[in-house]
C-alpha cells in the first residue's frame, strides 16, 4: 500500500535502496545553478515532521500524531518503531524531531523531541527530549534528558542539532504565551523559564559548565540564547556556527545566527504584525541589547526545517542554507558570505507544505511534505537532471 505502480528501486551510497518515481515522469525544475527533478521516496505518511538517516541504511521519519516510521530497502514499513512515549498531539503538538547521536554507529543512541502531555486535561504539556537505544525497529532503555519549564497551547519548538563537540542544542518556543503587562514582561524575555529559548546540553542531559547562564541567579542554566518566538529550524554549519529560523506572526519570520547569552528580541522587536487586524506588535525593529536577524521574510513563509548543504551532487550550492517554507509551499536557498546572507532563491514551489529538509548520505536533498488536513503525504528528494 505504500508503493505506487511503475516505480523502480535503486541503490545509493549510504542507503540500502530507495524506491523512487521514474525521472521521466517528473517535470524538470529550473534554478540559477542546477536544474533538478523531484522524486518520491516514501508515501503514505501522516503529518511527517522530521527525517533522519542512519548508517544502517534506514531512513526514519516522525509522524506528528506520535509514530516513528522506518523506510528500509525502499519500503515504508507498516509497523512503527516501538518504545516511543505518548505525545500531546493536539494543535501544534506531537512527535516532532529525531536525530541520531554523532557516534550512532557505535552507541545506537537516537534522540527524539515531542510535546509531553501532563495530567491536566486543559494543559497542552511541554517540550521534552528522550534518548534510547535503537535496534531493528525498537527503541529501548529510553530516558528523558530534557523537559522544558514552559506552558501554553502551542509553539513547542522541538528542533534538535548536535555540534562537532557533541553538545546537543534544543529549541523551545514561546508556547504562544501572552505578555504579562508590557512587552519586556513576556515569558520569552524571562530566562527563569524555557519559553522562547535555545538550550545546550551534554548528550546525556547534563548542563555544560560553560553555558552562559550557569552561574546567573534566576536564569535556567540550560539556556544558550533567549527572546525567540518559535524556532522551527536549527543547524550547525561546518564552521561551527549555530543558525536557527523562527516563525514570526503575520510576517516577520527570522533567520538568526545564534550566539551564547544573547537576547533575540521577541516580542519587543521584530517585523511582524497581529493576525487579522494588522496592528503593531513590537515597539520597533531595533533595540540596543537585542539581536537583529541575519535575514527575515515579510510576508511570512512559515519557516520549518533547515540544513546547510555540504554534498557534491549540487556543487554550486555547497555551503548554502536551505529553509523549508510551509506557507507558499517552497524551499528557500540562502547564499552565505561570512555571517551575511547575500542572495535568496525560491525552489520547489507547489510540491506541498515543506516541513523538513535534510541532506541524504547520497548528497541529495530530501523534503518531508506535511499534509495539514491529515491526508497521506510523501518524502521526496531533489535530483540533478545531469545525473539522471
Amino acid at each position: 500500500m505504500f508503493r505506487t505502480p511503475f516505480r523502480r528501486t535503486v541503490a545509493v551510497a549510504g542507503l540500502l535502496s530507495i524506491a523512487v518515481t521514474p525521472a521521466g515522469a517528473q517535470e524538470v525544475m529550473r534554478s540559477a545553478y542546477h536544474d533538478y527533478r523531484v522524486e518520491t521516496v516514501a508515501e503514505g505518511l501522516e503529518r511527517p515532521w522530521s527525517i533522519a538517516f542512519l548508517p544502517t541504511g534506514e531512513m526514519l521519519v516522525t509522524e506528528k500524531p506520535g509514530r516513528l516510521r522506518v523506510v528500509r530497502d525502499g519500503l515504508l514499513l507498516p509497523d512503527p518503531v516501538s518504545g516511543i512515549p505518548a505525545v500531546e498531539s493536539r494543535g501544534q503538538g506531537g512527535l516532532l524531531d529525531v536525530v541520531p547521536h554523532p557516534d550512532f554507529e557505535s552507541n545506537r543512541l537516537l534522540y527524539v523531541s515531542y510535546s509531553k502531555p501532563d495530567d491536566d486535561p486543559d494543559s497542552r504539556g511541554t517540550t521534552a527530549v528522550i534518548r534510547g537505544h535503537y535496534e531493528s525497529g525498537r527503541l529501548t532503555n529510553v530516558e528523558e534528558i530534557f523537559e522544558a519549564v514552559s506552558d501554553g497551547r502551542g509553539h513547542y519548538g522541538c528542533r534538535l542539532a548536535f555540534d562537532e563537540d557533541g553538545y546537543l542544542f534544543i529549541t523551545v518556543g514561546d508556547r504562544q504565551a501572552p505578555p504579562r503587562g508590557d512587552l519586556e514582561a513576556h515569558p520569552a524575555q524571562d530566562p527563569s523559564t524555557h519559553h522562547g529559548t535555545i538550550n545546550r546540553l551534554h548528550d546525556d542531559g547534563r548542563i555544560p559548565a560553560d553555558n552562559p547562564f550557569v552561574d546567573t541567579p534566576g536564569h535556567r542554566p540550560e539556556i544558550w540564547s533567549y527572546g525567540h518566538r518559535n524556532p522551527q529550524g536549527l543547524v550547525i554549519d561546518p564552521a561551527g556556527r549555530v543558525w536557527a529560523n523562527e516563525h514570526g506572526p503575520q510576517g516577520g519570520d527570522e533567520l538568526n545566527l545564534i550566539r551564547p547569552g544573547l537576547n533575540y528580541g521577541w516580542p519587543v522587536v521584530g517585523y511582524g504584525v497581529n493576525y487579522g487586524s494588522g496592528s503593531a506588535i513590537h515597539e520597533g525593529t531595533l533595540r540596543e541589547g537585542m539581536e537583529s536577524p541575519a535575514h527575515f521574510w515579510v510576508p511570512s513563509i512559515a519557516t520549518s526545517g533547515m540544513m546547510v548543504y555540504t554534498g557534491d551532487r549540487f556543487p554550486a550550492w555547497n555551503g548554502d542554507l536551505f529553509v523549508g517554507g510551509m506557507r507558499g509551499n517552497q524551499l528557500a536557498r540562502l547564499t552565505l558570505e561570512g555571517d551575511d546572507i547575500v542572495r535568496e532563491e525560491t525552489l520547489v514551489q507547489g510540491v506541498g507544505r515543506i516541513r523538513d529538509v535534510r541532506q541524504g548520505p547520497d548528497g541529495l536533498i530530501y523534503l518531508a511534505i506535511d499534509g495539514r488536513d491529515g491526508e497521506p503525504t510523501p518524502v521526496v528528494r531533489l535530483v540533478p537532471v545531469e545525473a539522471m
